[in-house]
């Protein structure tokens, strides 16, 4: 009798990413990679750290003009 399949971690963690992330495409030069990891952070860390410093940045100058 076989054994019923069950999912790895991998298998987990990848389902979980699809239903909690939205994932999005991103290339740079060659060697730009390199010089973002050497900035102390990973990738998508330092690109998700950008993203939300320029959103606010347009939040506040929305507020400032008073839209």
């Amino acid at each position: 009798m076989a054994r019923p399949k069950t999912k790895t971690t991998a298998q987990i963690k990848n389902d979980y990413a699809k239903k909690a992330y939205d994932d999005v495409r991103l290339q740079v030069k060659k060697g730009q990679k390199e010089i973002i990891k050497a900035h102390g952070q990973s990738v998508n860390g330092f690109i998700n750290s950008a993203i939300d410093e320029k959103m606010e940045r347009d939040k506040e100058g929305c507020e400032q003009s008073g839209n």
